[in-house]
Order: structure tokens, then sequence, then C-alpha cells
């Protein structure tokens, strides 16, 4: 709902107070975007030796034949891995840098952390950006809007610098949340979009297209390898990939057309039989989603297939039967992806086996499937924005 002109000049002469900072009149701008951000938990603690892990990697990187990387400046940042639900990163804003842990999210554009007069329950428990503290700070007067499938938040878009590892991004364009919605509990601090610039709800660019248009990423490439219950060991690499953490060749599929990281899947198949998506279907590769979420229809006859039984929110399998459960086989451009039940089960904090096979709330005209962490920690994959591709191999 857009604000009267009476309510807007009062919640701006709120925003000048707290901020400390003339706007003069304001634009006032309000986008919204539904976006399937889901079971979401997060960590404080950094990976210890952050500096020596990126530079062994960077001395062991792998040039693609299908896509240069000589003379590539290869950064590889460490995630960590929360119980299989989340992978989690730190960046640094402002100057002194003030560190954030953030999701890398290849389904949304906007990176945002909380502000600091942020009063929103969720904010309370958040690391907040302390902009008077930083000296390169740089206030704008556009607001924006953006429904997760988990919360939402309001925020306004700034400009400081942002540091991911080694690269740095000066006067980068980012929200900072004012108010949210739907995160209490979940500590992670904010998400780092990675999708394409056109998804921007801020109309920010993506910190990925600066760094790239800057010159601090030789190659438009970045890449994911999600570790498998341990906490440590997971990766996200900008600028090149390296080939140790993937086996055989990378399997590349064209996206449906530039602008989203989504591609068309053939089918979805138990031993041989089409179980879904059996006229061919859209599937997005998405990092910010820990489930393999699809139409309620479609969910539901799995969930009947392997004999899950509902229980409030989930479905749940005995544990003794996890390793007789049939793979599920997700054929993308004409290569069987197969995930084994073990790899699709989790176990809930009692102990019980409930499957990551969830329903998109969120109603589309056609069929949409979201392939996240659970399919990811299978499948090392690539982000060729170069190319408008993604490319697939079995992780090591």
């Amino acid at each position: 709902m857009l604000r009267t002109k009476s309510s807007l000049s009062t919640w701006i002469q709120e925003i000048n107070m707290k901020w400390l900072v003339l706007l003069g009149l304001v634009a006032f701008s309000e986008c919204i975007v539904k976006i399937p951000l889901r079971r979401l938990k997060t960590m404080r603690n950094v990976i210890s030796g952050k500096n020596m892990l990126n530079n062994f990697l960077k001395e062991h990187a792998y040039s693609l034949s299908q896509i240069s990387f000589r003379g590539s400046n290869l950064t590889i940042h460490p995630l960590r891995n929360i119980k299989d639900l989340v992978y989690m990163g730190n960046i640094t804003i402002g100057t002194p840098p003030q560190e954030f842990q953030v999701v890398f999210d290849t389904a949304s554009s906007d990176l945002w952390v909380p502000s600091d007069f942020c009063t929103s329950p969720a904010c309370s428990t958040h690391v907040r950006f302390r902009h008077l503290q930083s000296s390169t700070f740089r206030l704008t007067n556009k607001t924006f809007r953006i429904t997760y499938g988990s919360g939402r938040m309001k925020g306004v878009v700034v400009h400081d610098t942002v540091r991911i590892g080694n690269l740095v991004s000066t006067d980068q364009p980012f929200g900072l949340s004012i108010e949210e919605y739907g995160f209490e509990g979940r500590i992670y601090d904010g998400v780092l979009g990675l999708n394409y610039p056109n998804l921007s709800f801020s109309g920010a660019i993506p910190i990925f297209d600066k760094l790239k248009n800057q010159g601090a990423i030789s190659e438009p490439v970045f890449a994911f390898y999600l570790s498998k219950d341990e906490r440590e060991g997971s990766v996200v690499m900008f600028g090149g990939v390296d080939h140790r953490y993937y086996e055989g060749e990378l399997n590349w599929v064209p996206l449906i057309q530039a602008g989203d990281w989504s591609v068309h899947m053939d089918r979805i198949s138990i031993e041989r039989k089409i179980i879904a998506c059996s006229d061919g279907c859209k599937a997005l590769v998405d990092t910010g989603t820990s489930d393999i979420v699809g139409p309620r229809r479609l969910v539901n006859n799995i969930h009947r297939l392997i004999g899950a039984i509902p229980r409030g929110s989930e479905h749940y399998v005995p544990c003794s039967e996890v390793n007789t459960l049939p793979s599920i086989v997700f054929t993308i451009n004409g290569i069987n992806y197969p995930v084994p039940g073990r790899a699709y089960i989790l176990k809930d904090d009692r102990g019980r086996c409930y499957t990551t096979f969830q329903e998109n709330r969120v109603s589309s005209s056609t069929e949409t499937w979201y392939l996240g962490d659970v399919f990811l920690r299978l499948y090392f994959s690539v982000f060729d924005r170069g190319n408008d591709r993604i490319g697939l191999a079995r992780a090591v």
C-alpha cells in the first residue's frame, strides 16, 4: 500500500532524526518480490585460518578449458554449514570494517543487513550496521521492500565499502533494514543476492556486478561447494573454478533466459517412472533455499510414494527405512542427477527423520521447482554470467 503525502512526510522526518542527515525532498518508491528463502539458521563464528585457506586454494586453482581462467583472480571464501540447514559466510561493511554473517543467495539480487535504528524484534538479535562509525558511509533517499518465503523486510538504500574476503567494492549500494518481520529466531544477519541485476528490487547494482565492472573479478563466474554434515569445508568462489571440488566434467545447462538462474528441467522420476515435470518444467538453482521446493500436489505425491507421514508442517519417515528409500532423479539437459534417500531426509532436534521436499507457497502459472541445498550438496554448481549458463558436476 502506498503512503499518503502527509504520512510520508512524517515518516521521512523520523528517518532524518535517527540518521542525523538532512534528506530534503524524498522520492519514495517501494518494490515487492517474493523469494523462497527458507529454513535459515546461522552461526557467529568464522573459520579460523581463513587467509591461509584462501592462499592455498588460489595456488591450486584449476583453469577450465571451456572458460578461460588463466590469470584470473580466484577468490575462495569459506562458508559454514549449520546442520545442513544453511550455509553462512562473513562479509565486512564500512570503514573501519564491521562484520556480518550473510546467506549467499542465487535467488535474489539485493545485499542488505540490519540498520542500527531498526526496532523490530528480529533486529535486536542481529548485528546491526552502525552507520555513524563508518567514515565512508553515504545515505540515499530511496526505500524498498522485499518479501521472502520466510519473512519480509523494509529498507533504505545506502552506500559504503563492502568486502568479501580479498574482494573490495567501494561505494557499494546496499540495503539497511528499518523493519523486519518473520526473521525472529533466525540469527543470520542479512542476505547477499547473487542473481542478475534486473531482479534487484532496491534498484542497486548487485555486488557481483560491481566487482565485475571494476575489474576485481577477471571472469564473470562464481561457484558453490556445499559440504555434507561438516561445519567447515564449504566455499563460494569468485572469478574461477577449482576442479578439486568436483569429479568428472561439468555439464553445462543454458538458462531459460538471461536474467535469472533458472534452467529447463526435463523430468523428475523414481525408478524410471516420471512423477513430476512430465512435460518439462522450470528449475531455479537456489543456494538460499535449504530444501527442494515444488507445487503442492506434486510434492504431496512424492511424499505418498516414499511413505512419508504428515505431522505438523513436516512429513516424516521411519529413520530405519532411510537407506531403503528410492532415489529421486532430476533430469536436466539430458543428464540424470539422482538424489538418494539419505540426501533428501534430515533429522530434527528430536532425532526424527523428515523429508526436505516442501510445497511452494508462492503461486506460479507454470510448474516451477527450486533446487536448494539438498540438491547442491551432491552437485557442485558453477554460475557463468558471461555465457548465461549453469555448470553441474558431482561434488567430491
